[in-house]
C-alpha cells in the first residue's frame, strides 16, 4: 500500500522522539487485561528494497515486547498482509511470511492474515480479544500510516482500549514525508485521542 504522489507542499510534523511521550504505561496487577498485536512484521515489508525508517531498533523493541508478553503470558497476535491469489503477496507466499526473528509460534500464538488495513475487517480478531477478556491490546508493527493507525482507531471504536508503542512502529517514506516525519506525526495525533502513548522500555503485561 503506497501514497499516491502529489505536489502538495509537505506539512510540518514533530519527530518521532519529540512526539513520543508517554503517561505511566505499567499494567497494574488486577488491572486490565492486554494482549500484543504485531502488524504486518513480514518479509516482503520489513526487507522491501524501501528500508523502513530505523527497522533494527524496531525489530529489536518488538522482540522485546513479544518476550515480555510471553513471560507475563499474554495473548500475542500477529497479523500478515495478504493480496490476492497470483500476486506477489498471495496468502502463503514467501513475501507474506513473518520475520523470523520475532520468535512468533504458530502453535501457540495468533497468526492470522487480512486484506484491509484494519486488522479487525474480515478477520476473527475482535472476537478472538473478547474470548479473551482483553480490555487493552498493545500495537506495534508496520506501516505506521497505513494498518497501524487504521487499527489503532478501528480498536477504540470497538470498545477496546489501544496501547500504541511509539518506538515499535515504522514505515518509508512518502512522496511528502520522511517516515520519521510520518511516524512522529502519527505519534502525536494517535496519542491521547485514540491511544495510549508508550515507550517500549514502559510497556508492561
Amino acid at each position: 500500500m503506497q501514497i499516491p504522489p502529489s505536489t502538495a507542499s509537505a506539512p510540518s510534523a514533530p519527530s518521532a522522539a519529540s512526539a513520543a511521550s508517554s503517561p505511566s504505561s505499567t499494567a497494574a496487577p488486577g488491572g486490565p487485561r492486554r494482549a500484543l498485536l504485531v502488524i504486518d512484521m513480514q518479509q516482503g515489508l520489513f526487507n522491501s528494497s524501501d528500508a523502513p525508517f530505523d527497522k533494527d531498533r524496531v525489530l529489536a523493541n518488538t522482540r522485546q515486547l513479544i518476550a515480555r508478553a510471553r513471560e507475563a503470558g499474554a495473548p500475542i497476535f500477529a497479523a500478515r498482509h495478504t493480496g490476492p491469489a497470483g500476486s506477489p503477496i498471495a496468502p502463503g507466499s514467501p513475501l507474506t511470511q513473518l520475520l523470523p526473528q520475532l520468535g512468533i509460534d504458530a502453535q501457540r500464538d495468533r497468526v492470522f492474515d487480512k486484506t484491509r488495513p484494519s486488522c479487525f475487517e474480515g478477520t476473527g480478531l475482535a472476537t478472538w480479544l473478547a474470548e479473551a477478556g482483553i480490555a487493552e491490546l498493545v500495537i506495534a508493527g508496520m506501516k505506521t500510516e497505513f494498518c497501524v493507525d487504521t487499527t489503532c482507531r478501528a480498536a477504540a471504536g470497538l470498545g477496546f482500549r489501544p496501547v500504541l508503542v511509539a518506538d515499535a512502529h515504522t514505515t518509508t517514506d512518502s512522496p511528502l514525508l520522511q517516515a520519521e516525519l510520518i511516524i512522529g506525526h502519527h505519534n502525536r495525533t494517535l496519542g491521547g485521542a485514540f491511544a495510549q502513548l508508550v515507550q517500549t522500555a514502559d510497556c508492561r503485561f
